[in-house]
């Protein structure tokens, strides 16, 4: 007997056996992208068109968002506060939606939540009609909609398969989500054009209507037949139940380590996203000097800027989802990967602080975004894998609700201190973004060594 064999004898090693590749069209089709294995087709393409439905929804309605804002008096100074109170009115949110969790079964749960969000719309829609100022009451609930409703689904699709499988597949379920973002914003831009801004509430009302069809379509699938890659423990009738919310991430170390690296993760991109604006302003003024930039063109500067930078980071996001993000997180495993966006975030703003030029800065900032749209979007849903389902439903509606907006404030905090009290340049603010980098690097090294303990088990397990 061979030492392998030997080994395996005693159980020392317990590899499960490579699957043999797919026979199907569609699997084999799929296997382009991601590790799929036979019969995982169907399921995965329901809930990437599912979660490219939701994105859909969403950026049909966020040209609404702004013409309801800004045609309100003091709509830009509303803005500027509405991120606040959008933390505010999670802290009661969350807890209410707790609630509900813990009595109904998560068919019951995603339709009484999603149905809640598009009745909202119609109403929406009457108000605007008339007259009424709905601008900063809509500004906060397509704000809650697109925290809650997208962590509600990604909390479905980790309840529905194993760490193994879901590490394989989630590249694939990411990529419908950043599809459809480019394909809601394309499609409002159209649809503005026919049927005005307001009508745009009752399309996004239709897409999300849709998405929930096929949402019941998939589960009632589910639950008829096991599925390959399923959880061993997928009950889709069992009450979700479970502590509070607030209590889940309060008493779990490794919930605890995912918030903080999604509160740095967010406090650090929204303050790299004003000294890039601050550097772009830079620039126009700097051209106006020169004599090369007239003062009635500043804004076209501007805007054309961003456009392009918005268009680039997207083309980059949706290659490297598609393409690279599987391949990095096989390779690299989770919490590896994990550590990639603070490491090019390290670099962005260390050389933003040493070089604050706009050439430097905007290729800088373009690869943390494509890489925070790509891979860590993707990987930051697995790192939910490994949960109980309570905490995948309640915790995860904390960690990417509450603590996404708070890490907004907190950035907003920054830039008003910074500027009002300190008045610090570009390259002190990109100091500041350095330094908490590094403490979001130390948080995402300890949240995947913990990632790694608690999927250890699961290895043994067929993916």
């Amino acid at each position: 007997m061979s030492a392998t064999d030997s080994a395996a004898a005693t159980g020392l090693l317990d590899v499960p056996p490579e699957p043999l590749p797919p026979t199907r069209p569609l699997e084999r089709m799929l296997r382009l992208f991601s590790d799929v294995r036979e019969d995982e087709g169907p399921r995965l393409l329901g809930l990437t068109f599912n979660v490219f439905l939701i994105l859909v929804a969403y950026y049909v309605m966020k040209p609404v968002r702004e013409v309801l804002i800004l045609n309100q008096p003091g709509g830009a100074e509303l803005k500027s506060y509405a991120y606040a109170a959008q933390a505010a009115l999670l802290l009661v949110l969350v807890p209410l939606y707790s609630a509900v969790a813990a009595r109904l079964p998560r068919r019951r749960l995603i339709n009484v939540v999603t149905a809640l969000f598009i009745a909202c719309l119609p109403v929406f829609y009457l108000l605007a009609e008339r007259g009424v100022a709905v601008g900063l009451v809509f500004f906060l609930w397509i704000g809650v909609f697109s925290l809650m409703v997208i962590a509600q689904f990604w909390a479905y699709a980790n309840d529905l398969y194993t760490p193994a499988a879901g590490k394989r597949l989630f590249a694939v379920i990411a990529f419908g989500a950043s599809a459809g973002a480019v394909a809601g914003a394309w499609l409002s831009g159209r649809l503005i054009q026919i049927i005005g801004a307001h009508a745009l509430l009752l399309a996004a009302a239709g897409v999300l209507a849709l998405s929930l069809a096929l949402f019941n379509f998939i589960d009632r699938d589910d639950s008829q037949r096991r599925q390959p890659g399923s959880a061993v423990d997928d009950q889709p009738d069992k009450v979700i139940g479970g502590r509070s919310a607030f209590a889940l991430v309060a008493g779990n170390r490794y919930l605890l380590g995912m918030a903080v690296v999604i509160l740095l993760l967010n406090w650090v991109n929204s303050a790299g996203e004003y000294i890039l604006s601050a550097i772009v302003k830079q620039a126009a003024e700097s051209q106006i000097a020169a004599g090369l930039l007239t003062r009635a063109d500043q804004g076209r500067f501007i805007g054309a800027f961003f456009a392009d930078y918005f268009q680039l980071v997207n083309i980059i996001g949706l290659v490297l989802q598609l393409f690279f993000v599987s391949r990095l997180v096989k390779w690299l495993g989770v919490p590896l990967a994990l550590c990639v966006l603070p490491v090019v975030a390290l670099g962005s703003y260390g050389v933003a602080m040493l070089l604050p030029s706009l050439a430097i800065v905007r290729w800088a900032k373009t690869a943390e975004n494509a890489v925070d749209y790509s891979l860590m979007n993707t990987v930051r849903q697995m790192l939910f894998l490994p949960t109980s389902r309570d905490e995948k439903y309640n915790a995860k509606q904390v960690i990417d609700s509450l603590v996404v907006r708070s890490g907004d404030v907190l950035a907003a905090a920054t830039v008003y201190v910074g500027t009002t009290v300190f008045a610090l340049n570009v390259s002190q603010f990109a100091a500041i973004n350095v330094l908490l980098v590094l403490a979001w690097l130390a948080a995402s090294v300890l949240t995947g060594v913990e990632f790694h303990r608690r999927t250890a088990v699961s290895k043994k397990a067929p993916a």
